[in-house]
């Protein structure tokens, strides 16, 4: 069994390297440093013209918690319905209660909504308060992937409840690990949770083409580099890929 590596790629431009590296499916996202949120009708359908792997899109109107309003859920539906319309192969959704649990009949409207597109539940499980139960509340839902850092700040640091909830899942449901996935962990990943899907960004800073540059005037945050562009690195998704399957390999050995 081989090793499939997602991508969450922040421009048209990462999905390309993501895909040029050999990754299986891109998450797209805008606004990484938010968490990721919906990426625009327009970089989407620049997307889809373009690869030819997976694309999935993040549905989700704004950074911060996983509780939304009735105008934030109806932007949702109706995100869902654009990525339905421009062809995006799947979505990736999350949205709970006040009280922390899975907000079961939100999330199966999106479901619903998505028709034959697949769809994974994003990593507002992490912050859910029973992962066992909230594990099968979202197959309740009828997603069939779960992206998780297993409740902890990395996935390393996961590890062991994520090989509890890929086990809990069996066939019913992908655990994708994800968060501080990088080049020199990802076999222990696969090593220690048993999951066959892993989550990464694979990025690098790439240097800005600007020759000129204006000292003077800030656009970002403060110590922020504007000058140096953060996208996928092609060389990186291979590397990822390379080590995941030298740890598959180890396994059989």
């Amino acid at each position: 069994m081989s090793i499939q590596l997602e991508i969450c790629a922040g421009s048209v431009t990462s999905c390309l390297a993501a895909q040029e590296g050999g990754a299986q499916r891109v998450e797209f996202c805008d606004n990484l440093l938010e968490g990721g949120t919906t990426p625009s009708y327009g970089a989407l359908a620049a997307a889809r013209d373009r690869l030819w792997i997976g694309l999935n899109a993040i549905i989700r109107p704004r950074g911060g918690d996983f509780l939304y309003s009735d105008v934030e859920f109806e932007v949702m539906e109706r995100d869902v319905l654009m990525c339905k319309k421009i062809g995006v192969d799947g979505i990736v959704i999350g949205i709970l209660t006040s009280e922390g649990c899975i907000d079961i009949p939100r999330n199966q409207r999106l479901v619903e909504l998505a028709g034959t597109m697949q769809v994974t539940f994003h990593r507002a499980f992490d912050v859910a308060r029973d992962p066992q139960q909230a594990l099968e509340d979202i197959i309740a839902t009828g997603c069939t992937r779960l992206l998780s850092s297993g409740q902890a700040a990395s996935a390393l640091e996961g590890a062991a409840l994520l090989k509890q909830l890929q086990q809990q899942a069996g066939e019913r449901l992908i655990v994708m690990p994800g968060s501080g996935v990088r080049g020199h962990n990802i076999a222990e990943l696969v090593q220690k949770t048993g999951c066959r899907e892993f989550h990464s960004s694979g990025r690098a800073p790439f240097p800005s083409g600007m020759q000129y540059r204006n000292p003077n005037v800030k656009m970002g945050a403060p110590g922020q580099d504007e000058y140096s562009i953060i996208e996928t690195s092609a060389e990186l998704v291979r590397e990822l890929l390379a080590n995941a399957q030298a740890g598959l390999s180890s396994l059989s050995n």
